[in-house]
This record gives C-alpha cells, structure tokens and sequence, in this order.
C-alpha cells in the first residue's frame, strides 16, 4: 500500500471539504479551489481528516492513491497558507516593478514584458531585482514562475537572468585567450 496514499489529510479549523462528484472543493481563509479526482479513488471525510482509498492493488491504481491524497493536501495547505517562489533578477539594467495589478519587467528588449495578477494569484516586488508570485494554488504559482523565468532564463557565461532563489547555475568558461 502507498505509504504517502494511506497517510490521512489534516484539515484545519475554518477550512471546509467537500465532494460534488468527480470534483473535490476546498474553501479556506486564502480563497476556493477545485479539483477533479480520478473516479477509482474514493475521499471518506470524518471529523477533521480526510482519507484517500483506492480499490485495487493494480500498478495504476496505487499510482493514483499517491498523486490523489497529495493533490488534496496541497489544496488544504494552499487555502490555510498559500505558496509563494521567490525570483531574483541578475544583469545590469534588469528590473522589476509593479503597477497596480501589473507586473512590469525590463530585462534588456526593446519593449517592457508585463504580467497581469489573475485570479488568486498575486506578485510582491520588494526590491528591483526580487519578485515574490504568490497564491494558493501551488500549480498555478509554479507555472506563473516559470513562464516569467522563461523570459529571461539565466545564462551560463555571465549569469545574467531571472533564476528563483536558491537555483545554482552552471557557469561556463569563455574564450580561451591565446
């Protein structure tokens, strides 16, 4: 049995948890979110716990129990907490900045690259080189992350970019000079 599928989902004061369906909703403090769970796996919901159990011991069913009871504690731990990635931008003359509801990044085109805030999802710059994206949906602040790092991934000669905090990046020698 999978060790991460049978382990139950504490669900804190002032978040509710239910089942429409196919589709599970979580609401709490930061906000609502939905998920479809695959129809073999079934959410028993008790007093403060949540529990994911799978039908069969097939190879494609225990796959799912895991990737199932993970999902919804990520959605638990999204509307208690939120999730947040920190970016920093590295070059000179690349910076951020926000404009009411827009995210503005100047990393050396011709044009300004913007973001708008959709949803729950927000952006915090407190500084001209760090963006905080910000959000209870852990999927959603990823993907924002990674498209605004794909606008100017870091490079491996000079490490000019935007690279998410922590991220090491291989550098690479230049020319050798004769």
């Amino acid at each position: 049995m999978s060790r991460i599928g049978r382990k139950p989902i504490e669900i804190p004061a002032g978040v509710t948890v239910r089942q429409e369906g196919e589709m599970v909703i979580v609401n709490g403090p930061k906000g609502t979110l939905t998920e479809k769970i695959h129809p073999r796996m079934t959410l028993q919901l008790e007093q403060g716990k949540a529990l994911v159990t799978r039908p069969t011991d097939e190879k494609q069913d225990r796959a799912l129990h895991g990737l199932t009871r993970t999902l919804l504690n990520n959605m638990v731990h999204g509307v208690t907490n939120g999730y947040e990635k920190r970016l920093e931008i590295e070059g000179v003359g690349y910076k951020a900045e926000k404009q009411g509801k827009r995210l503005v990044l100047n990393l050396g085109y011709s044009h300004p690259i913007y973001f708008e805030e959709t949803g729950d999802i927000t952006y915090e710059v407190p500084s001209a080189t760090v963006i905080l994206v910000k959000g209870p949906s852990k999927q959603m602040v990823g993907q924002l992350s990674a498209q605004i790092r794909g606008k100017r991934p870091p490079e491996p000669y000079l490490g000019k970019g935007i690279r998410y905090a922590g991220e090491k990046i291989r550098r690479k020698a230049g020319k050798a000079g004769k």
